[in-house]
């Protein structure tokens, strides 16, 4: 037994297809089968079901998978402690960041990172906060960037920048001629948001409902790019993050709030109290502070 056919055991859990499983694997269709015949010899028992139409675990089969699972994840986390002691400052990083965030700062900070830590591999995953968050305490993510704060205790979290909203609205929107806009004028606005699970329509709603603003609930986004083509149609209006401001959709119009104290939301990076990477961490929060605060120089 080694690990190879325990990684092929997993794949194959996690697919219940040979064929999928053995191009996850970056094997042949047979040599994935012939593996796993001689595992389940070598531990003498059926792991798998095997029949034309699909792949059935047996119940030891689906025990085994999970326990071999927790065993390849220790292995990764002794080669990444090993790596991580050879190069503190290098070898692979997890970064997980939400949607309506991702697209907008990875293209400000990923030159300068790379720059500053020309050694770290960096590996990026897109996912709602709920998602992320699981993944970062699950230990398959070192680091999050996000809407703060959260509510967990057993993280550190460190703002990197204050992001404001804008009034977004159609060029033929009352208000679109306006070079800035009060909280208060958003009373019974109709505004767009993004469906549930995302943590900018929990804060834009928040505002929405401290002003008397009224959600347009025949429709709810998946992006910010399908609210900004639906603000341009003049269906409603939206709260847009600064950083997603673009000109790609020319009858789009957005509007700084005024005040000394705007609609925002605080963006920072998470990781474990746990974590043994602290001074990666720390150069990585700075790397990407000093990279937001310098787009507009």
């Amino acid at each position: 037994m080694n690990l190879r056919d325990l990684k092929y055991l997993v794949a194959l859990a996690e697919h219940r297809h040979f064929g999928r499983a053995a191009d996850a694997c970056f094997v042949s269709q047979p040599t994935l089968s012939t593996q796993l015949k001689k595992l389940e010899e070598t531990l003498g028992v059926t792991l798998i079901e095997r029949n034309r139409r699909r792949v059935i675990l047996t119940p030891v089969g689906e025990s085994i998978v999970t326990q071999a699972d927790t065993v390849l994840q220790n292995v990764d986390q002794l080669l990444r402690l090993a790596d991580e002691h050879r190069d503190p400052l290098g070898g692979d990083f997890r970064l997980g960041l939400i949607p309506t965030l991702a697209p907008y700062l990875l293209p400000l900070v990923l030159a300068p990172v790379r720059r500053a830590l020309p050694k770290l591999r960096m590996q990026i995953t897109e996912g709602q906060t709920a998602s992320i968050t699981r993944m970062l305490q699950a230990g398959a993510l070192d680091a999050v960037v996000l809407a703060l704060p959260l509510p967990e205790e057993d993280l550190v979290q460190t703002p990197i920048f204050d992001e404001p909203f804008h009034f977004a609205a159609s060029v033929r929107h009352p208000k679109a001629s306006q070079a800035a806009i009060s909280e208060a004028e958003l009373d019974r606005e109709q505004v767009l948001l993004l469906e549930d699970g995302h943590c900018l329509r929990d804060q834009a709603l928040a505002i929405c409902k401290s002003r008397n603003a009224v959600e347009n609930t025949d429709f709810r986004a998946t992006s910010l790019e399908t609210l900004r083509q639906m603000v341009a149609a003049d269906v409603g209006v939206t709260l847009m993050p600064e950083l997603a401001i673009t000109d790609a959709v020319a009858d789009v119009r957005y509007i700084p709030f005024s005040g000394s104290n705007p609609p925002h939301r605080t963006i920072g990076v998470c990781w474990r109290s746990s974590a043994t990477r602290t001074p990666l961490l720390k150069e990585l929060t700075e790397v990407l502070t000093e990279a937001v605060a310098s787009r507009d120089r």
